[in-house]
């Protein structure tokens, strides 16, 4: 179970060095600073959130919205922090952020060897689609492509925190 004391909340610029270290951590081919400062600056489809603990970013999920579909473009939890279902909260707070915008399916990829992302996903209602053949760059590892649909409210037990328009746009002027 997740401890009470992670807060879930909107991605800010100033977050991108915690982010990079769970970045570093999670992926043998990370992001840059630039790809991040991007994505939170340019890219109007483009939302990020991270996963606070005691002053300290520990994970974080983003989500591209393009009308009515949303895409988790990456979610990692730094690997002293995983197994406390952070990365399920993140997961869970990123697909209603995208219901709140108007999605109504969401996608995303993951290494066929990751199983233990796939039970995830699967917990919280994706379902394969498809394969990206050689799709990782580092060792030509196929992707999984997996979908859900958000529109009936997912599988979720009706105790997420869903985010209001009011609280999105509210917090986002202040990035």
């Amino acid at each position: 179970m997740m401890s009470s004391d992670v807060l879930i909340r909107l991605m800010k610029e100033e977050d991108i060095e915690g982010v990079l270290r769970v970045e570093h951590d999670a992926f043998s081919l990370p992001w840059t600073r630039g790809t991040f400062v991007n994505e939170l600056r340019s890219n109007q489809f483009a939302n990020y959130l991270v996963a606070e603990e005691n002053g300290q970013i520990v994970g974080y999920c983003g989500i591209w919205v393009i009308v009515d579909d949303a895409h988790i473009t990456n979610i990692a939890v730094h690997s002293s922090r995983r197994g406390r279902s952070i990365g399920e909260a993140l997961l869970r707070h990123g697909m209603s952020l995208a219901q709140t915008l108007g999605a109504k399916q969401i996608s995303l990829e993951v290494r066929v060897s990751n199983e233990t992302a796939q039970g995830l996903y699967d917990k919280l209602g994706f379902q394969p689609g498809g394969i990206r053949k050689k799709y990782y760059t580092d060792n030509l590892e196929d992707a999984l492509v997996m979908w859900a649909r958000l529109e009936d409210g997912g599988e979720g037990d009706g105790e997420d925190e869903f985010f209001s328009m009011e609280d999105y746009f509210g917090d986002r002027d202040k990035l």
